[in-house]
């Protein structure tokens, strides 16, 4: 393998946002940002990429224009004409995410960013989550706090574009395509096997059709590399 796992993770980023077309990308992280640069240099030139926060920019990190607080609030978000990639501190098997706090919510052990904007993310556009450590502290049977809406969850209030697509951690990609929207295995990176993966996670994963995660091509390499991150950043997230 030509490519290292942190390659190998960016092009699996990038695949998050095949097909979304002109749609605000808002990438949250360096592989996150990196993987939806890349999209936009190859397959999705469409992309209206986000900082992340306030601006939209160029995949060079030109400031390109800002966005309107309300106005994207007003017209984009509530319309699902946005694909945002979160991280997660917990995700359970129906997507659930937690960025807000671990242990009970009246006396956490550990405080974290709270909330923010996972809920309405999770309520009005399509959402990703980037885990760069695949571990059984992030894949927890429930979550302590309920940031980011799962499928469950969204079922009992009737979520009207409640789209949690993908999940990507250094080990592999996972959605949830199964009757019961629980989580399954799209595909598990090059030399990840799955008793890896199934050691890493508390709750059972269905590995029925899982692939093998593509690695990128010699043009996407070569951006990788030479223009998106020549200081190689992507190592340090994600170690080979």
């Amino acid at each position: 393998m030509s490519a290292t796992r942190a390659e190998i993770a960016v092009v699996a980023v990038a695949e998050l946002f095949r097909g979304d077309g002109e749609i605000v990308a808002s990438p949250m992280g360096l592989v996150p940002q990196l993987g939806a640069k890349l999209a936009r240099l190859t397959f999705e030139p469409d992309l209206l990429m986000s900082d992340g926060e306030a601006y939209l920019v160029t995949t060079d990190g030109v400031v390109e224009g800002w966005q309107p607080f309300r106005k994207m609030l007003d017209t984009i978000v509530p319309h699902g004409r946005r694909h945002v990639v979160m991280g997660a501190n917990q995700i359970d098997r129906f997507g659930n995410q937690n960025i807000s706090a671990i242990g009970d919510h009246a006396r956490p052990k550990k405080q974290l960013l709270g909330v923010r904007g996972a809920p309405g993310n999770t309520a009005n556009h399509r959402t990703s989550y980037w885990v760069p450590r695949h571990s059984t502290r992030v894949f927890v049977d429930s979550v302590d706090v309920v940031s980011g809406v799962g499928y469950d969850n969204a079922a009992k209030v009737g979520l009207k574009f409640h789209d949690v697509h993908r999940v990507v951690t250094n080990l592999g990609v996972f959605d949830f395509t199964t009757p019961d929207h629980s989580m399954r295995a799209v595909s598990l990176h090059p030399g990840v096997t799955r008793d890896e993966v199934a050691a890493a996670t508390t709750f059972e994963i269905d590995f029925g059709s899982a692939e093998t995660s593509r690695e990128p091509t010699e043009e996407e390499l070569r951006l990788i590399q030479d223009v998106l991150d020549p200081k190689a950043l992507r190592d340090k997230e994600v170690p080979a």
